[in-house]
């Protein structure tokens, strides 16, 4: 669990070998600079961290890295990226790598040195010796987008390292407004804690009034407003969407694909899936269920299937030319308030 593994870290329980992988760029970098922080101090980094690129460098220079004592103090970092090898792909570079000369080095690291090997990859291939050694050996960290109970974890660790709480529902306002995307959080988590240094606390008026909306997030907030017959509300973001410079085509897009996803879920849920089951069959983050589920609840199938139609006829007519684009969505909008 990859939380667990910062806060090892945190507390200088440093492990002398790592393996980050998985999509979650956020995670992967949050834990490099995290092991660079803990294990170096400031003027080490220049002598006593490198980094090798595995699609261009062969492995048995990092070894040869590794297996050096360090310069100044006591300890040195080097990240392996891109270790093409543990996956089923077969690399674009031809570079030869010592495997086995590897293999014997996960089973005696070097003690004055963390290796972090880093693999951005969605799978590993699970079938070689490598990979088998290199989880046998190493400190697994496992980059894959975290569910809502972690993310929200993770959001309050992040405000409490800053010194602050974070009420319950104030992180539940900012997943709503931000989404997931981890960078985006992080951003928005480290904004509200300056903003709230003195009083040390961050509540959901505060999340209101900061947080920057995703356009995503407008498009569902516009299609609560439709569903809760405050047309005059929903239009009002919808000349907001146009006076930021956002173009009419994007929005129609954004429109179907929530309406198509309300669909989905709603089908999905009465086919009897729970909300992980979901998440994994749309490939979508479990928050992005929960909130369509929300909103599945106020459209019968007959509603949801005439306004898909309405929404592919006002498709064509702007794709076509039939009509100005700006015109036509707030006119769907009157159609499809009930």
């Amino acid at each position: 669990m990859v939380l667990e593994v910062w806060r090892k870290i945190k507390k200088k329980e440093i492990a002398p070998i790592y393996l980050l992988y998985g999509t979650e760029a956020f995670l992967i970098n949050e834990t490099k600079q995290l092991l660079l922080d803990h294990i170096l101090e400031e003027e080490e980094k220049d002598f006593n961290f490198s980094a090798y690129d595995l699609e261009e460098t062969s492995v048995d220079l990092a070894l040869e890295d590794a297996e050096t004592f360090p310069f100044l103090g006591e300890k040195k970092v080097v990240f392996l990226h891109n270790p093409v090898f543990l996956t089923a792909e077969k690399s674009k570079e031809k570079v030869e790598h010592n495997l086995a000369k590897l293999e014997a080095y996960l089973k005696e690291p070097a003690p004055y040195t963390v290796m972090v090997i880093s693999a951005p990859y969605e799978k590993l291939d699970e079938r070689k010796k490598i990979t088998k050694e290199l989880k046998r050996n190493a400190e697994l960290v496992e980059a894959k987008k975290l569910g809502e109970h972690d993310l929200k974890n993770w959001v309050k660790e992040r405000a409490k390292n800053n010194g602050l709480e974070f009420d319950a529902d104030a992180i539940e306002q900012l997943l709503a407004l931000s989404g997931t995307n981890m960078f985006m959080l992080a951003s928005e988590v480290d904004k509200l804690s300056l903003y709230a240094a003195q009083q040390k606390r961050i509540d959901s008026s505060l999340v209101e009034k900061l947080v920057a909306r995703t356009l995503e997030q407008n498009i569902f907030t516009l299609i609560e407003r439709v569903v809760q017959r405050r047309l005059d509300e929903a239009l009002r973001i919808y000349y907001d969407l146009l006076k930021q410079n956002e173009e009419p085509i994007k929005i129609l897009a954004l429109l179907s694909g929530q309406f198509r996803l309300i669909y989905q879920v709603k089908e999905l849920s009465r086919r009897g899936y729970g909300q992980q089951q979901i998440a994994g069959y749309l490939r979508i983050h479990p928050f992005r269920v929960k909130l369509a589920l929300g909103q599945a609840g106020s459209f019968t199938d007959e509603e949801l299937a005439h306004l898909m139609g309405l929404l592919a006829e006002a498709d064509y007519q702007m794709k076509t030319g039939g009509m100005n684009k700006s015109l036509l969505i707030e006119m769907l909008l009157f159609r499809l308030k009930r």
